[in-house]
């Protein structure tokens, strides 16, 4: 499980980011203000860093000096968005500087860009039967490779990543679609129940009533 480390003085702004990423798979810790972060990265392990710049204690310019080091990617969410601030951020060593307000989809998407070329994401996934190769975007179950569409894979491996999870049609679409869920849309279904055939889950990709689709498999 990916974990990341969200410091935010703006607590409803957390608790948002907080809930968006976990609903997402990831495990999530918030603090808000610069000094404990720095102690909380004293003590544990984070494989990502959301990082404010207007922070109190010590702002995020200052924290990014203290963590850089570390090699932990960071990406700085602010309110400052001037050119100027955006190249600072950068030159400190953050991987994206994402300028508020901004959309959750947008946050999530920056976030897997970051996360695979930091190679945290594992690069060959093996689950439900299958081996899935995320460098070469190949499926194989055994020695048969599957051909997959673009669209396809995308929501394989979104299954991939959260197993036993249940997940609603909106955050389906938002994360393989991209944009926001047309109402009564069944492209969701449609491509479930495609997907379902190709690679043989018939019976572990199963439908929950109301809300979406779960893959369910031994862990």
């Amino acid at each position: 499980m990916i974990r990341v480390l969200i410091v935010e003085d703006e607590k409803p702004i957390s608790n948002l980011i907080r809930m968006s990423l976990t609903k997402e798979g990831f495990q999530c810790t918030c603090v808000h203000d610069g000094a404990a972060a720095a102690d909380l990265l004293e003590q544990n392990a984070y494989d990502l860093i959301l990082l404010d710049v207007m922070l109190p204690e010590v702002d995020g310019f200052e924290l990014m000096e203290y963590i850089r080091p570390m090699e932990i990617p960071v990406i700085f969410l602010t309110a400052k968005g001037s050119v100027h601030d955006r190249v600072k951020g950068l030159r400190l060593g953050a991987e994206d500087y994402i300028v508020k307000p901004f959309d959750t989809i947008e946050l999530l998407a920056r976030i897997d860009v970051v996360l695979r070329r930091y190679r945290k994401c594992d690069m060959v996934i093996e689950t439900g039967g299958l081996r899935i190769d995320t460098a070469s975007m190949r499926v194989w179950r055994g020695a048969e490779e599957i051909s997959l569409t673009k669209t396809e894979y995308d929501l394989l491996l979104l299954f991939a990543r959260n197993p036993r999870r249940a997940m609603y049609r909106e955050t389906i679409y938002e994360r393989v679609w991209g944009g926001e869920y047309p109402f009564g849309s069944k492209a969701v279904d449609l491509h479930v129940q495609r997907l379902r055939k190709k690679v043989g889950w018939e019976t572990m990709l199963q439908a929950v009533n109301k809300v979406g689709y779960r893959l369910e498999v031994t862990p």
